[in-house]
């Protein structure tokens, strides 16, 4: 399954890298590309796995916040 992620409060490099580990904590990634620019991430995740809310979760209580696109 893939997704977009809108974050509007991801500003700096350091946020993309917070970011990025939050993610890729999540069993059943299998790839994201963030961009800081865009202040997207386009996730591919195996939904038998992991939901896309618990991805949204790990992001959440890092204190971003997030909308779908």
């Amino acid at each position: 399954m893939k997704s977009v992620i809108s974050v509007y409060n991801m500003n700096k490099s350091k946020d993309v890298d917070n970011i990025q580990d939050a993610i890729s904590m999540n069993e059943g990634v299998i790839a994201c590309e963030i961009s800081l620019e865009k202040k997207e991430i386009q996730i591919i995740y195996n939904e038998s796995i992991v939901r896309l809310n618990k991805v949204i979760d790990s992001i959440e209580n890092l204190g971003y916040i997030i909308a779908l696109i």
